[in-house]
């Protein structure tokens, strides 16, 4: 391997966990606008596990390597950067970033926040990202109002509940377990539904007093979609930012919709612009790194995995078994 290679995970066909494999690659060139960043870290997260499936394409222009959030340090940026060389980022990818170097667009780039290593780092902008665009910027949450959280306890149910629960709000989340359910009271979490014992549109009604709650963060899609709209208060906001129970639901009330006045809604950050992304990054900055900084938020690792045991990260996340992030350590490649 040369200066101008680096060692990469690819995907050699559509698949399962063994399709992924370290390859030498030749290091990213930056476009215009571009930092080249020096991986330390890399989160793993679920879009992850559906592109080595080659059930979600990047989009046009992107790495076609996976890894949609890292942390690490700039080697190259723009002159006209706020960033300069040696400075440690974590960034929000458009891919690429299972790799010992990522070329990134400047504006999805924030410092570590302060006293975080390179793992905790790498654990936050896919998730943050996502949790802030969808409860705060699309659902509006104010404090006072109430949240249900699927997957209370996977990255983005561990940092929804923490967000939530910073900003004023009465947070409930669904769990498979009862030791993932005490991780999220942990967290924050008011209360915490079994949805292995427990039907979660009844103990919702009797939580909020048959009120509903006014936003639900849901990973599930159609399999959830008549319980989340009768969970709903009136007046609520449905965020749908995953299908893990399909993509096509039957039999759906729409007079409950439009009675109760609901807001459904969806969405992807990844085909989303740059400056879009900058938006976002620029508001976490100003709300959520002061937060961090204090440690009244902080990202649940579950394992970090040594760059060639990516497949066994897979293989975990796949399962479901994990409480939090998996992160892929590439300090020492």
């Amino acid at each position: 391997m040369n200066a101008q290679q680096m060692k990469a995970i690819i995907v050699q066909n559509p698949g399962g966990p063994e399709e992924l494999m370290i390859n030498i690659l030749p290091i990213p060139q930056c476009a215009s606008g571009e930092v080249l960043i020096r991986v330390l870290a890399a989160g793993i997260n679920r879009p992850d596990l559906m592109q080595r499936k080659g059930l979600y394409p990047p989009p046009k222009g992107a790495s076609p390597l996976l890894g949609l959030e890292i942390a690490g340090e700039i080697v190259t940026a723009p002159s006209s950067s706020i960033f300069q060389s040696g400075d440690r980022v974590c960034a929000l990818t458009n891919g690429g970033g299972y790799a010992q170097y990522c070329a990134v667009p400047e504006q999805q780039c924030l410092p570590w926040p302060k006293d975080f290593n390179a793992y905790e780092a790498a654990a936050l902008p896919e998730t943050f990202f996502t949790v802030w665009t969808n409860l705060f910027e699309i659902g509006k949450l104010q404090a006072g109002e109430s949240v249900l959280i699927h997957g209370g306890s996977g990255g983005i149910g561990t940092a929804a509940i923490q967000l939530a629960k910073n900003f004023g709000a009465t947070v409930y989340a669904t769990v498979g377990s009862q030791e993932k359910g005490e991780i999220c009271k942990k967290l924050g979490a008011d209360d915490v539904i079994d949805y292995t014992k427990e039907n979660f549109v009844t103990r919702i009604t009797e939580i909020t007093e048959k009120k509903g709650v006014q936003i639900i963060l849901d990973i599930m899609g159609a399999a959830y979609l008549n319980a989340n709209i009768d969970s709903l208060s009136e007046d609520g906001r449905l965020a749908i930012i995953s299908f893990q129970g399909g993509i096509k639901a039957n039999d759906v009330n729409l007079a409950k919709i439009v009675t109760k006045r609901l807001t459904i809604c969806g969405s992807t950050l990844r085909p989303r612009s740059s400056d879009f992304k900058g938006h976002i990054a620029k508001a976490l900055y100003e709300h959520v790194w002061p937060l961090l900084a204090m440690r009244k938020i902080s990202p649940l690792i579950h394992q970090i995995f040594p760059f060639n045991e990516v497949r066994k990260a897979h293989e975990i996340m796949e399962s479901g078994q994990h409480s939090g992030k998996m992160i892929l350590d590439l300090s020492d490649l």
